[in-house]
């Protein structure tokens, strides 16, 4: 199959986005395929959820009282709006630790206005607008919990990463390579795995959910936080944060750099994959409709509410229509 993005100027398409793509059922049938499978790739920050479940299981949650919204952001890549702010200095409070303590680095915030008013306030950005600072948060609640010195806490050989090499191995029943270790946007340790095996991992994490094993526990307090307060996510207007919003919860999904989607409906357990081949960002929300409607995921009122994300209306600077992006999946 052929997975294609057109961004229309226009009645001409201006640019094309083609993607990789695997769906599978709970079996492991394969649904649709671009063809790509065993092709390796860095799912980045869509794999946090995975990430965060070493931290659940520390006993951290517990130890220090944090609550369902910061379960939430800690899988998140927050925008650093208001809301997203003050959860992050609540959970930095509770852990008792300094912001310089965080080792993700600091950039603007993503949301716009947000960025707009911390500049007009004569403020700086510190690593709590950086967008994984709640993942780091979790790595460092992680090893406080476990008695890990958290210094190095990123580091490749520090134990806690270990655990979450423990955690990706579990769920994408794959071995991490050598050649496959790289440093994520953040500073920590970012792995690649092929398409297969993150399908694999998206499926295992729903299937894994109502069974007895070391992370079932986690899986459903991190999903059930984040279906309370999918805004903590990604933000308003983020494509992941409004799928899971309007759906209550039951399609889980969650957005990486360079292009990247992974996706899961609870409920009829079928789960996949998206990787835009250029990296471009902008294709993956109506690919992702389109793949969605093509498989029944979404009931009318969820269609109706997500519908702007599936023919993306461009805009210019004057605020006249110039074009569309759309999404088709040929044979």
């Amino acid at each position: 199959m052929l997975f294609e993005v057109s961004v229309q100027r226009g009645m001409l398409a201006e640019s094309i986005h083609t993607a990789k793509c695997l769906v599978k059922n709970s079996n492991s049938k394969t649904i649709l395929s671009s063809g790509h499978s065993e092709e390796l790739i860095y799912p980045r920050s869509a794999i946090k959820i995975f990430q965060a479940l070493p931290f659940i299981n520390s006993g951290a949650p517990e130890k220090y009282f944090l609550n369902k919204k910061n379960l939430a952001i800690s899988c998140s890549s927050h925008c650093g709006e208001p809301n997203h702010l003050s959860v992050l200095k609540d959970w930095l409070k509770k852990i008792n630790l300094s912001i310089k303590n965080l080792k993700c680095g600091i950039h603007n915030p993503i949301n716009n206005e947000s960025s707009n008013n911390l500049l007009l306030s004569g403020q700086n950005p510190n690593q709590l607008h950086n967008n994984c600072s709640g993942k780091h948060l979790a790595m460092l609640s992680g090893c406080l919990a476990n008695k890990m010195e958290y210094a190095n806490y990123v580091d490749y050989d520090h134990p806690y990463q270990q655990l979450i090499r423990n955690s990706l191995e579990h769920f994408t029943e794959s071995s991490i390579k050598q050649k496959c270790i790289g440093i994520d946007g953040c500073n920590a340790p970012q792995y690649a795995f092929s398409i297969d095996n993150l399908t694999n991992a998206i499926i295992n994490l729903v299937n894994k959910r109502n069974t007895k094993n070391e992370y079932s526990k986690a899986i459903c307090t991190l999903l059930n936080a984040i279906a309370k307060y999918p805004l903590l996510i990604g933000g308003k207007k983020r494509f992941d944060s409004e799928v899971i919003k309007h759906t209550k919860g039951r399609i889980f999904c969650k957005g990486g750099a360079e292009g990247v989607l992974l996706f899961a409906d609870t409920l009829k357990n079928i789960g996949g994959v998206i990787k835009i081949e250029d990296g471009n960002e902008r294709a993956i929300p109506p690919l992702a409709m389109k793949i969605f409607i093509k498989l029944k995921l979404l009931s009318s009122d969820e269609k109706r509410n997500l519908i702007r994300w599936t023919e993306q209306i461009l805009y210019n600077h004057a605020k006249k229509t110039i074009g569309k992006i759309t999404a088709k999946i040929m044979l």
